[in-house]
């Protein structure tokens, strides 16, 4: 069976950018200017206001992937041990190039992509009018085509445990991206920085330690 672990990192649209009914609606139940700046600040968590920066992918067997980015600075595509790194023009174009390698796959493998990425991928994609060479949205228990590693650790959410990837890589002895500086919470001003390049290496780790994880799952509970 073809496998391939994938991960995404987005970012919002500014506030003022939205139209006023869209604005009083997102702010209508804020009860203070700190609710206020974080409902402002997490505009990047739906693909109603946000958008894909980022998307990772990586074949856990043969372990070698790539990253699919927005460029912001010229870069060029490079190769790093194995591994690509595509800069591209626009949300669009990530998407298409995900997409063409989708179809060449039979599991995909996240974590918390039933809450966040599948949907924000399919989504995404039908604004840009392209049809999904998968379809990403499905039966929650179904472990195909798509399974969530985290999903599968906390037992579909019935755990009172559920914690962040890097807590779960903390526990299992694996490198956590966060390790190196930046977290989820960066991606947003370094998008802004125009510093794309390392979000796209943040989130190629993000998928390195959830293939580690997966690995624990395999071996150990499935």
């Amino acid at each position: 069976m073809a496998r391939i672990v994938f991960d995404i990192e987005t970012v919002g649209v500014e506030f003022e950018s939205l139209d006023p009914t869209s604005q009083e609606f997102l702010l209508a139940n804020a009860k203070d200017d700190f609710e206020r700046q974080m409902i402002k600040e997490e505009l990047g968590f739906s693909p109603l206001t946000g958008r894909i920066v980022t998307i990772a992918i990586l074949n856990p067997d043969t372990n070698k992937g790539a990253v699919y980015y927005q460029k912001q600075n010229n870069e060029a595509e490079e190769e790093i041990d194995n591994n690509l790194l595509v800069p591209c023009v626009d949300e669009k174009e990530i998407l298409k190039k995900f997409w063409g390698l989708a179809s060449h796959y039979d599991l995909f493998i996240t974590f918390n992509g039933h809450s966040f990425d599948c949907p924000f991928l399919m989504i995404r994609s039908a604004i840009h009018k392209l049809k999904p060479s998968v379809n990403l949205i499905h039966y929650r228990f179904g472990d195909k085509p798509h399974l969530d590693i985290y999903d599968k650790l906390t037992n579909y959410g019935a755990v009172r445990w559920k914690r962040s990837l890097h807590l779960w890589c903390q526990a299992f002895g694996i490198e956590s991206p966060k390790d190196k500086g930046i977290t989820g919470h960066d991606v947003a001003q370094y998008f802004k920085d125009k510093r794309c390049r390392e979000i796209a290496m943040y989130c190629f780790g993000d998928i390195k330690s959830t293939a580690k994880l997966y690995e624990y799952w395999e071996k150990y509970i499935k």
